[in-house]
């Protein structure tokens, strides 16, 4: 049995960040994955401003640069076909990127400061006395089982994670769960160093993406709820084929673009607000937390983000020899007083385009909107501005019910 300050499972941008952190401050971390890297993630692709912070303060932006197109803006394209052009701020871009790539830039990095195991499945948490004390394993490779032991094992597994499973923190119901198709085009006409999103009729409440990559390749997909794709019995391939092929905004776009890989789905937990993600003994970041934005879809910003807390919240733990659920709630206390805000007024979003009339009559207003406007800056390209919901947004809320 080997003994560590620190496991890790998972390699994703949540788990790699917050091994090189710990790694960096002296502390010996074990990561496990399951997966040999680089191995593909189904994702929309884009890196945001928020990520962008964290790939900066990681020393990885020259790397990004080389292998993610940049954009500096988002058109949002409404359900009546009018259009608003958002750009950020100087000095603000960020990226598209496959996740093969952006992924294993992060997970090669935490190798220079952790012992990383690929081809690792963890199977089971270690407990002494209620206490998380370690993991079991078994190496792929071989199929042979191992337990690894550290003082703190966090949760960084993704959505289906293992650690919450096994810890009876993996239970979520269809309302604050996205379902999401991709595929990858090549020859698509027009596009421009802009991420763009489409509101159509049939996409709602979810949107239809097309987001530019460096080899000119786009990723192309979209996201919509599960409790709206349940009720209505969607199949969203169907419904992104019949927009590609039959909708005005896009058909001569995609005439002549070439379907260049397969169309993948996957389903992801949205945030819930003051959701348990610690005990005695761990911690739960990224997807494993349920932290995927509930308006974008997006997950790598807040993954990191995520990442960064456990890491400085686990580092203090190291120091004074406190591992107990109080000590971890410092985590999660602090993740709630950076989030909680963001994440209520995405969902007032999310619920505004449930209803295609509403958004139709508002549509002109919101277009034109600074909250709106802002809030998608936030979610897309900027990483300093966060900010509180007012009686505005309040007001609209009210009418998305």
């Amino acid at each position: 049995m080997e003994d560590y300050d620190v496991i890790i499972v998972g390699g994703g941008p949540g788990g790699s960040t917050c091994a090189t952190n710990l790694g960096k401050a002296g502390h010996r971390v074990l990561l496990l994955d399951k997966a040999r890297f680089p191995r593909d993630k189904i994702c929309g692709d884009g890196i945001t401003g928020k990520s962008r912070g964290f790939i900066q303060k990681l020393g990885l932006l020259d790397e990004m640069e080389d292998n993610g197109a940049i954009y500096d803006g988002i058109e949002v394209i409404w359900p009546k076909g009018s259009k608003t052009l958002i750009k950020a701020g100087d000095g603000y871009y960020s990226y598209v990127c496959k996740r093969q790539i952006f992924d294993n830039i992060l997970f090669q990095n935490a190798k220079k400061f952790s012992d990383v195991r690929e081809g690792f499945s963890v199977t089971d948490v270690i407990k002494d006395n209620g206490k998380v004390v370690g993991v079991k394993a078994t190496d792929l490779s071989d199929n042979s089982s191992h337990e690894f032991r550290a003082k703190v094992v966090v949760g960084a597994d993704g959505a289906n994670s293992i650690v919450a499973t096994k810890l009876g923190l993996n239970k979520f119901d269809a309302s604050h769960r996205i379902s999401a198709i991709r595929a990858y085009y090549r020859n698509v006409k027009n596009v421009e160093k802009n991420l763009e999103i489409f509101f159509f009729e049939k996409t709602m409440p979810g949107y239809f993406w097309i987001f530019p990559l460096p080899d000119g390749q786009v990723n192309v997909g979209i996201g919509m709820t599960v409790k709206e794709m349940q009720k209505k019995k969607l199949s969203l391939q169907k419904i992104m084929e019949d927009e590609i092929a039959n909708n005005p905004a896009i058909k001569e776009r995609f005439a002549g673009a070439e379907l260049v890989s397969d169309i993948k789905a996957w389903t992801l937990p949205t945030a819930e607000v003051f959701r348990k993600n610690y005990g005695d003994g761990f911690v739960l970041i990224g997807d494993a937390s349920s932290l995927i934005d509930p308006m974008s879809g997006e997950g790598i910003g807040n993954a990191m983000l995520s990442a960064n807390l456990a890491a400085d919240v686990i580092g203090d733990a190291l120091k004074k020899g406190d591992f107990s659920s109080g000590q971890m709630k410092n985590y999660y206390n602090l993740l709630w007083k950076k989030l909680r805000h963001e994440v209520k007024t995405n969902y007032m979003y999310q619920r505004l385009a449930s209803s295609n009339t509403l958004l139709k009559v508002l549509e002109p207003r919101i277009a034109k909107s600074n909250h709106f406007i802002h809030s998608m800056k936030v979610n897309f390209l900027d990483s300093d501005s966060r900010w509180k919901p007012s009686i505005k947004d309040l007001f609209l809320f009210i009418l998305s019910k």
